[in-house]
């Protein structure tokens, strides 16, 4: 199988970046993607995403960690595939698509070096609360 892909960092972060408005990569093959990401034996990569079509927005963004499971959003992930889209005359300067949490909308700045991401409200998370005979040892 030849899968055409591009390499972007941001912030540090290396993802694998496939253009999949065509639907010829099937990515629900975990081994296959832990494969290519793995550093010493694939392409390397803190995860692999693929842009794909999706009505209603400019895109879908599909990412995947490094060992090939469907992962949470990421925001430098994000920003790279915006700017992956841009490459790909998808968008010019501004977007709407659509991540594994939802809507997101991003702008690349006018130089074209920069692009800002908004990312949803994160929810409350409840966290129990400690017993006073309860104690921690760090060891």
């Amino acid at each position: 199988m030849l899968i055409h892909f591009y390499k972007y960092q941001g912030a540090g972060n290396d993802f694998i970046l496939v253009d999949n408005r065509d639907n010829a990569v099937n990515h629900h093959n975990p081994e296959l993607i832990a494969r290519l990401c793995d550093r010493r034996f694939g392409i390397g990569g803190d995860g692999m995403m693929f842009l794909q079509n999706l009505e209603g927005y400019d895109f879908e963004m599909v990412y995947y960690n490094a060992d090939g499971q469907p992962s949470s959003m990421c925001g430098n992930g994000g920003r790279c595939i915006v700017a992956f889209a841009k490459h790909l005359a998808i968008i010019d300067t501004e977007t709407n698509f659509l991540a594994v949490d939802g809507p997101h909308y991003a702008k690349i700045s006018e130089p074209g070096d920069w692009v800002s991401l908004q990312l949803l409200q994160a929810r409350p998370v409840r966290v129990p609360q400690r017993r006073e005979r309860e104690r921690f040892v760090a060891s």
